[in-house]
């Protein structure tokens, strides 16, 4: 009995406790209240502000302190599906979710129309984004830290030139040349590593397009310092004598002395030349963009600019190509159906040249319907670039959702291209959905593999003419058979074993 009411006792004493620490948070909650409500009145918020304040931040979850939820994100990249972390997370907060990924606090949009407007980034809201390791390399007057009137200005000399008749007939023999020339060796191979040999096809045209470097001892100098360099884009931020910033930064040192003196020899020719010299590579853009009009166009440090301009320039580029052509060779190698109506396709181009005795040009290899197909259907499952990344620079409201001043934006491109609103069957290789006669894709939003808006791939015509080129020569040269690889998706997309092929040339006569 004794004990019965020591614990009536003891729950008497709790609910008083209880009760007690319930009022003294409402006192605090009362408090709070009349402090928030005396700081408006004496700031009251701006009309923009007001406008913004009534939208929501997107729903999410900020996961572990200070980590976030960096190591899931991670961890879904090295799976079959990378985009699982925004499918599970879109299906709880909706296509447009708040997250924490490297410490810092992220809004990332699943939806395509969110992401055209986060692309097109009018009144410059949304500025690139990028770790540390990549603003330390490329530096101050990097090509990505350029925003309004200055970026749009050299982007579009930069489009001017890479779409340009007379840069497409000279490059189409180019690149016919060095597929040819690498495809001949490969049949001395047991096993042909595709990743490899794309890589050095598409390195050395890419060179010739910027700085008109041939092949050589040059060449290969040039190709290893590139590698050195960008093996720091995805480093620790310290620049410590040994550790990869630091030899990344020396290996682009090196990088800057050759093409600067390429530089060099390129305005000795145009002071020669009464007309100024015509356009033959990235250099005269550059060049001309930049220095025309200046009283200082031959400083030192105007060329340290444009050669740091060149070198950014080759980072999309030398990656990119070569694994849509590896991507495209490992999809083919899956898919019988699809490699029959490729090869019968360009066999009937080669026979129609063959027949009239005419050279390739440029529109005859863009005008390969299916090919382009298979192109398409490459950048869309493959995913090269998976996502833009942006940050604010003010308070924005989008579709009803307010992200605040500083957050980063990440434009998830791989889960517009793989949900099933836009793409039936999104897993499945399947070029001819891109069919025209079939409808094709309803919406454009719906298919970014280039990016966007003002900052959208200058070089995306370019890139299809090199893959269409060498789709065209390996199908109408050889047949092959893929080893069994996988794709990884960290820190960027390629193939585990580098897609090992056993080539047989074709037996009929070229």
């Amino acid at each position: 009995m004794r004990r019965w009411w020591v614990l009536m006792g003891f729950m008497m004493l709790l609910l008083l406790f209880i009760i007690t620490i319930k009022q003294f948070i409402n006192k605090i909650i009362i408090l709070l209240y009349r402090k928030i409500q005396k700081y408006k009145k004496n700031h009251p918020i701006s009309e923009d502000n007001q406008r913004v304040s009534v939208c929501r931040i997107p729903k999410g979850s900020k996961g572990w302190p200070l980590i976030g939820e960096t190591l899931e994100f991670i961890a879904s990249s090295y799976t079959s599906m990378p985009v699982s972390f925004m499918h599970q997370r879109k299906s709880l907060y909706g296509k447009v979710f708040k997250t924490n990924l490297l410490g810092k606090p992220v809004i990332v949009s699943t939806d395509a129309e969110i992401n055209k407007t986060i692309l097109q980034n009018h009144g410059n809201i949304f500025v690139p984004a990028y770790p540390k390791s990549i603003t330390e390399l490329f530096g101050e007057s990097s090509i990505l830290r350029m925003n309004g009137v200055s970026h749009k200005r050299l982007h579009a000399s930069i489009g001017r030139f890479l779409k340009s008749p007379e840069l497409k007939s000279q490059i189409t023999r180019d690149i016919e040349s060095s597929v040819k020339l690498s495809l001949r060796n490969w049949k001395l191979k047991q096993l042909v590593y595709v990743q490899d040999e794309t890589n050095q096809i598409t390195f050395e045209i890419l060179v010739k397009v910027l700085i008109s470097l041939g092949s050589g001892e040059e060449m290969d100098m040039f190709k290893k310092d590139f590698k050195d360099f960008i093996k720091g884009l995805i480093c620790l931020p310290i620049k410590f004598p040994g550790t990869q910033l630091y030899k990344s930064l020396k290996a682009k040192e090196k990088l800057k002395k050759m093409i600067k003196r390429k530089i060099e020899e390129r305005l000795i020719e145009r002071n020669g030349t009464s007309n100024g010299g015509a356009t033959i590579d990235a250099i005269d853009v550059l060049l001309r963009d930049m220095c025309e009009g200046s009283e200082s166009d031959e400083s030192d440090e105007r060329l340290d600019v444009i050669a740091g301009n060149i070198i950014e320039m080759m980072v999309p580029g030398e990656d990119s190509v070569p694994m849509v052509m590896t991507l495209a060779v490992k999809y083919l190698s899956d898919n019988p159906l699809a490699f029959t109506q490729l090869f019968e396709e360009n066999m009937d181009l080669k026979k129609q040249k063959i027949e009239s005795r005419t050279s390739y040009t440029w529109t005859d290899y863009l005008s390969l319907t299916f090919t382009q197909n298979v192109i398409s259907e490459t950048l869309r499952m493959g995913n090269i670039i998976n996502a833009i990344w942006r940050k604010t620079t003010k308070d924005v409201e989008i579709n009803g959702y307010s992200i605040p001043k500083g957050w980063g934006v990440l434009a998830s491109l791989t889960s517009i291209h793989m949900d099933e609103e836009n793409y039936e069957n999104p897993y499945h290789f399947d070029p001819w959905r891109w069919d025209k006669k079939k409808g094709g894709i309803a919406s454009s939003n719906a298919f970014t593999p280039f990016g966007g808006g003002q900052r959208l791939c200058p070089g995306l015509e370019l890139a299809r003419l090199e893959i269409s080129i060498f789709l065209h020569l390996l199908v109408t040269t050889y047949r092959w058979k893929a080893e069994k690889d996988e794709i990884t998706y960290f820190p960027t997309v390629k193939m585990k074993q580098k897609l090992p092929i056993s080539v047989i040339e074709h037996n009929f006569e070229d």
